[in-house]
């Protein structure tokens, strides 16, 4: 069966936040999805707790998803019999997935993949601005404008054969791994308990333990997922065993890093660290982070924005088209993943 002959019998419902559905849907994009759906009124909703939105749920066979979807719980999930899949048109699915999913056979499909280019791209950034300290340099003002001789204290400037540590192979891990290519003579670490060596090899880099890791590197990268096994994974230890000078850099969840013992090294001149991401987020303005040298934050900007976004709505489509072909999906999120995802 074609996707044009499934797309008479199959109805979707947008669920998602009014900024997000403005920033997916071009009207070109919007039409190419009513090409493969049917879209009743109203096609988009923010909440599905409304007799109006309740309604809509009653008849839709898919829902498609991105930032500001409720949680599919059991109750909400309930109201809606004939659902069969959820497209979601952005990268985590933590907050949207409930076990009843999984119990009702309702296939999950993750846009995470598109939104790992721009992570990887921001940290592949990070990291070579790191082997400058060329954002730390540009907030100082006794050296910002003095020239590079005025640069002691901030270590060697340099990106040439670097060390550069990454801690999880995931999706993003694997992407930077990638993206190093692009330096002269990097040697790549990889640290993650759950990585086939060989495929870690075969991207270039090495698999080793973090502790291996750890006292190695001039850069540390990290993409592992927010579990309680990672919960403040790298911590007072952890940072006591970096190099002098060596730059932790942070894109995935800040709850990986013991926020207080990150300012402290920074604090003492020891450590940098390029933030994209904190815990809290964002920081209360008594953190020691916010104030503490050697630190640059950005606000979580690391993943899609702006014109990135349509990256995901094709990416979600592409899926979408798939799975009312009846083809393979490519992205789907099952139980055992589910567990291992950001």
């Amino acid at each position: 069966m074609t996707a044009t002959v499934t797309a008479y019998c199959s109805e979707a419902l947008l669920v998602m936040n009014r900024e997000s559905f403005d920033a997916h849907f071009d009207r070109p994009r919007l039409d190419r999805l009513r090409s493969l759906v049917a879209l009743p009124d109203p096609i988009w909703t923010d909440e599905l707790d409304s007799a109006r939105a309740r309604a809509r749920l009653a008849t839709a066979d898919l829902i498609v998803s991105s930032w500001g979807v409720p949680r599919l719980t059991a109750d909400r999930l309930a109201a809606a019999p004939r659902l069969k899949a959820v497209f979601h048109a952005a990268g985590s699915v933590r907050s949207v997935a409930d076990g009843v999913l999984w119990a009702r056979d309702i296939v999950l499909t993750s846009a995470a993949d598109a939104n790992a280019i721009p992570v990887a791209e921001y940290t592949l950034a990070a990291i070579i601005l790191a082997g400058k300290k060329a954002p730390f340099l540009a907030a100082d003002a006794a050296t910002a404008y003095r020239g590079w001789g005025q640069s002691q204290g901030f270590g060697d400037l340099s990106n040439f054969r670097r060390t550069i540590g990454v801690v999880g192979f995931s999706r993003i891990g694997r992407r930077v791994v990638d993206l190093l290519r692009v330096l002269d003579g990097p040697s790549v670490l990889v640290a993650d308990p759950h990585a086939d060596p060989a495929e870690v090899e075969a991207a270039g880099a090495r698999l080793v333990g973090l502790d291996e890791l750890l006292p190695r590197v001039d850069v540390l990268s990290l993409h592992a997922p927010a579990l309680p096994s990672t919960y403040q994974m790298i911590g007072a230890r952890e940072l006591a065993g970096l190099p002098d000078r060596a730059t932790v850099i942070n894109t995935a969840r800040g709850s990986l890093i013991d926020s207080a013992a990150l300012a402290a090294e920074c604090r003492a001149g020891r450590l940098f660290a390029i933030l994209d991401v904190t815990d809290p987020e964002p920081l209360p303005a008594d953190s020691p982070l916010r104030s503490t040298p050697n630190v640059m934050i950005t606000p979580h900007i690391a993943g899609s924005l702006g014109t990135e976004i349509h990256r995901l709505t094709d990416h979600m489509l592409a899926e979408l088209t798939r799975w009312l072909a009846g083809e393979p999906l490519r992205h789907r999120i099952t139980a055992d993943l589910f567990p291992l995802t950001a």
